[in-house]
């Protein structure tokens, strides 16, 4: 408590008393000076005192409480991007990326595209305090498979890449609302309920902005109408890059990369009619569903509704049409794929033969002059002699080009064991090689 004394009442002199002011006119008396107690109070005097007592300056006060704050602020969070993990997903395996819920990996599933990259930043960093290695080793437990934690880490890479986040949504299943069925809909408020939920799903793959919704009981048949023209003509983003079979990065297997690269592209297309289709047999069955519309065609004039539907099975037709012919000009692109594929299979087959028959003309070569005994007059040929005709045989075939080969092949065949005609075939051979510069006379010891 602290004491505080009063200010004591003015002196005689004081110039404001009636004899120095004749005008001046008192109403009372001050009271007398009092002695009260007065107890501190208020945001002020509480950092006063968590100062002192933690002895700090208003700085390292201002910083711990900011800090302070900003735990509690996450703690707060804590609730928002939390949910329960599955154990098949923790068990998963970190080589199946592709196959993994990025969303749910990080707790965001009941986010998912609506997740705000401060979310994803958050909901990382707590699965990270949580999984990582090294926070487990502290905490004493011996699991030495991080497979979870690289998913995390994995899915905070697709997720914060807007290129990879939007390729990973194209193809997020869990995000997307089932249409309702005919049980769904026995109650007539359920139709605008269920749909609505349906189409707000289909809306972030569209181009333009804003997406109409399907309103309510009380829509205006233009509102109605603007409703069906932009989901027949909806202009989608979603793409299936996400679902691409892996590119090898070897320089050795170009033809085989073209291909895949090829197949990617074809399954990509298929996916993009198919879900065209999908989305245009949607919008099919919610138009069946539409009180509304039946409601409008009995306002309507008979004529003009006539003309309206023939409008619509024109262009159903003519986009039917389109996926018909563009179906065909895949399949005519696949067909011609085939055909280029066993093409060059037919060709590396001859190439083989060639080069297999190569192989059979140089043991022919190599035979014909070991029938003939290398050459050698009289009794069995020395080695030396078996060496230097070898040699002269080794030369000549690494220097001689396939047409060449065969042709001596096919003389030495027709020379059968004459060692004479042998080896004159031979030297014939060996001098067009030193003729053509790709043998000289001195390197050959027999065959000259």
């Amino acid at each position: 408590m602290a004491q505080v004394e009063i200010i004591s009442p003015p002196s005689a002199d004081w110039k404001g008393h009636s004899d120095a002011n004749p005008n001046f006119r008192t109403l009372g008396k001050l009271s007398p000076p009092v002695m009260r107690k007065i107890e501190p109070f208020g945001a002020q005097f509480l950092a006063y005192a968590r100062r002192k007592r933690h002895g700090r300056t208003f700085s390292e006060d201002d910083r711990i409480q900011a800090l302070s704050k900003v735990k509690k602020s996450e703690d707060d969070d804590d609730g928002e991007i939390s949910e329960p993990e599955d154990p098949l997903m923790l068990a998963r395996d970190a080589k199946d990326w592709k196959g993994q819920d990025h969303y749910a990996v990080l707790g965001l599933s009941k986010y998912r595209y609506k997740a705000t990259d401060e979310q994803i930043k958050k909901a990382h960093r707590k699965k990270v305090l949580k999984h990582h290695p090294d926070k487990k080793a502290a905490a004493g437990q011996d699991d030495e498979n991080d497979s979870f934690f690289k998913c995390i880490q994995r899915a905070h890479e697709i997720l914060t890449d807007p290129v990879k986040r939007r390729q990973f949504d194209s193809v997020d299943e869990a995000a997307d609302v089932p249409p309702p069925t005919k049980k769904d809909l026995q109650k007539p408020s359920a139709f605008y309920k269920k749909w609505s939920a349906v189409f707000e799903s289909e809306a972030r793959f569209s181009k333009k902005t804003p997406v109409p919704m399907l309103g309510d009981a009380n829509s205006t048949k233009e509102e109605v109408e603007e409703f069906y023209d932009f989901w027949y003509n909806f202009d989608s983003w979603r793409t299936f890059e996400y679902l691409d079979e892996d590119v090898p990065d070897d320089n050795e297997g170009r033809d085989h990369k073209r291909h895949i690269e090829k197949k990617n592209a074809n399954a990509r297309r298929k996916r993009k009619s198919e879900d065209i289709a999908r989305l245009r047999k949607l919008v099919d069955d919610c138009l069946s569903y539409d009180e509304r519309i039946k409601k409008f065609r009995q306002q309507a004039n008979a004529d003009k509704n006539k003309r309206r539907l023939e409008k619509e099975a024109a262009a159903k037709r003519e986009a039917e049409e389109k996926a018909k012919a563009k179906e065909e000009e895949e399949r005519k692109q696949k067909e011609d794929g085939e055909r280029l594929k066993a093409e060059k299979e037919q060709s590396k087959k001859a190439k083989e033969a060639a080069k297999n028959a190569v192989k059979k003309n140089k043991r022919v070569v190599k035979g014909s002059v070991k029938d003939v005994n290398y050459f050698a007059e009289g009794g069995e040929a020395s080695p030396k002699q078996v060496d230097d005709v070898l040699d002269d045989v080794d030369k000549v075939l690494g220097n001689i080009d396939p047409d060449q080969l065969a042709d001596l092949v096919s003389k030495l065949n027709v020379a059968g064991k004459d060692a004479g005609k042998v080896k004159e075939i031979f030297s014939g051979t060996t001098g067009e090689l030193v003729g053509a510069g790709k043998l000289k006379e001195s390197d050959l010891k027999v065959l000259k």
